[in-house]
């Protein structure tokens, strides 16, 4: 889905307010340790819906999460990356030069916004709508692909994470 979230922004700040809801600019909810249930923006793009649905259920609060590209995020990539020895990685030169490319270009959008995030509560989920442009998806994929590379399989504690006994 191609959005411009600058626009957006201030279309739901605008219709928030319009709707009497009360706005809590929050962080992102989507890392709390509370179950989350995740709106399907793939076949319902439009956020009128998910405001909707929360006013059906009976919420007047919301939290509103934004999040503006920045220069440190670049860094950070670039830091990885650069940890990602491709002596000891498993990345071939060829898909690291790729990614530097697409670090260079994933510049170009410091300052745009890349993600808005609209949650609230109800029993013990938080309900939460994510959207994010395809420039900022794309670097995620690429970091998680750094990491990847980064991470030692003989290392890797696995999904018991590092506290599991293999005795």
């Amino acid at each position: 889905m191609k959005i411009n979230l600058d626009t957006l922004r201030a279309e739901i700040r605008e219709y928030l307010q319009s709707r009497g809801l009360v706005v809590f600019h929050s962080f992102p909810r989507s890392g709390e340790p509370i179950p989350a249930v995740f709106w399907d923006t793939e076949t319902h793009p439009d956020y009128r819906e998910f405001i909707a649905a929360a006013e059906a259920a009976g919420s007047r609060f919301i939290t509103f999460f934004v999040r503006e590209f920045s220069e440190d995020m670049i860094e950070e990539a670039w830091e990885r990356l650069d940890d990602a020895d491709p002596h000891g990685s498993h990345m071939d030169h060829e898909e690291r030069r790729a990614i530097e490319a697409r670090l260079r270009e994933a510049a170009s959008y410091t300052g745009f916004t890349c993600q808005i995030e609209l949650a609230f509560d109800l029993g013990p989920r938080v309900y939460i709508l994510d959207l994010r442009t395809e420039w900022f998806e794309d670097l995620s994929e690429l970091l998680e692909r750094i990491d990847d590379a980064r991470r030692d399989p003989e290392e890797d504690p696995g999904p018991a994470g590092p506290y599991f006994s293999k005795n």
